[in-house]
């Protein structure tokens, strides 16, 4: 008798075997499937052999999204797909079910197909290409900010993105013999949690917020039209925090000498006034910004450490530890300096 399967904590399931599962399900013939991304996600792209018919398949970790939390990001991307969002939306197979499940070496694994975004991921972006992602981003906002899962997601918050993290993160300080680097977040935490407190954030904008738009999370087509995609983070709290996370991709710009500040601040003057056009921001919400920053940068770096085993993110060590402190440092100075 052959030995049981030894436990497993993250397999990953053959591109050749989903395809033949995925096929019959989704009533496609003829495609081809390959692994992107092992990632926060698995992402593989299923492809026709003899046409440009794409789609997106996305297998979720167990560790990482829950089935209910799987069910709320569908539900999301209903939601925005049916009121006119530029998505990547999940689609039904055959028998109406849009989540797929895989019985893994770990136990159960969770699949959904998605719409492919056409287009690239753009860096380097045109005024037009910001105006249309201010412009989208809002319209995503007015939606998001007027509804209500009926499964959980995470919550956004000081405690979830700055003290919990906080926490996590002190043991790998301490590992990595960076007392001094813990020290000064400890300390700018506490600095950046007082000067929140003394924000109305009664007034700010709340909802689902996709948590992560940077640009390798869109992609623009040779029209100019935009496609969001991966709400893997998609969660509740202020919508200033999706400003937030797109206002670190021109500071990165800036950071590695791609743009002058004259130039980042153009790219987030240009984004704003067209946000602006479609749901109002207040100066509250923008000032807030630096500090909600701070907030996304320790949250990831919690999230990195945490993952560790799960995502075999072997850059995390003593020199990804400093570097991403020194470079928080630098947004602190970079952002405050923005703020009005």
């Amino acid at each position: 008798m052959p030995d049981p399967i030894f436990p497993t904590q993250y397999s990953t399931l053959s591109a050749a075997a989903l395809k033949d599962a995925l096929e019959p399900r989704y009533g496609l013939s003829d495609m081809n499937c390959r692994l992107l991304i092992r990632n926060v996600s698995d992402t593989y792209l299923l492809k026709n052999n003899a046409s440009d018919e794409k789609y997106i398949f996305k297998i979720y970790r167990d560790n990482h999204r829950k089935l209910e939390e799987i069910k709320a990001e569908v539900e999301l991307l209903n939601l925005l797909s049916d009121n006119g969002a530029r998505v990547s939306y999940p689609l039904k197979a055959i028998n109406g079910d849009q989540i797929q499940s895989f019985n893994a070496a770990e136990g159960t694994r969770y699949g959904v197909l998605f719409s492919f975004a056409q287009g690239k991921v753009i860096y380097d972006m045109t005024n037009s290409q910001l105006e249309t992602l201010g412009t989208q981003m809002a319209k995503i906002h007015q939606i998001t900010a007027n509804i209500d899962l009926h499964y959980k997601r995470k919550s956004y918050d000081i405690d979830t993105t700055i003290l919990q993290p906080l926490q996590i993160l002190e043991t790998a300080f301490r590992q990595y013999d960076l007392e001094e680097e813990y020290s000064w977040l400890k300390t700018t935490a506490a600095q950046v949690v007082e000067r929140l407190k003394e924000f109305d954030t009664e007034t700010f904008s709340y909802g689902y917020c996709h948590y992560d738009f940077f640009p390798k999370n869109f992609h623009f087509a040779e029209n100019g039209d935009i496609t969001f995609f991966d709400f893997d983070f998609a969660g509740k709290g202020y919508l200033a925090w999706d400003i937030t996370s797109f206002a670190i991709h021109p500071f990165l710009q800036q950071n590695y000498g791609q743009i002058n500040r004259l130039e980042a601040s153009q790219m987030m003057e240009t984004f704003l006034s067209a946000y602006k056009k479609i749901k109002s921001v207040s100066n509250q919400e923008i000032d807030a910004v630096p500090y909600l920053g701070f907030g996304f940068w320790v949250f990831y770096l919690g999230f990195q450490y945490e993952s560790f085993d799960d995502w075999s993110n072997t850059f995390f060590g003593k020199k990804f530890i400093s570097d991403r402190i020194a470079l928080i440092k630098k947004w602190m100075e970079y952002s405050t300096g923005l703020s009005r």
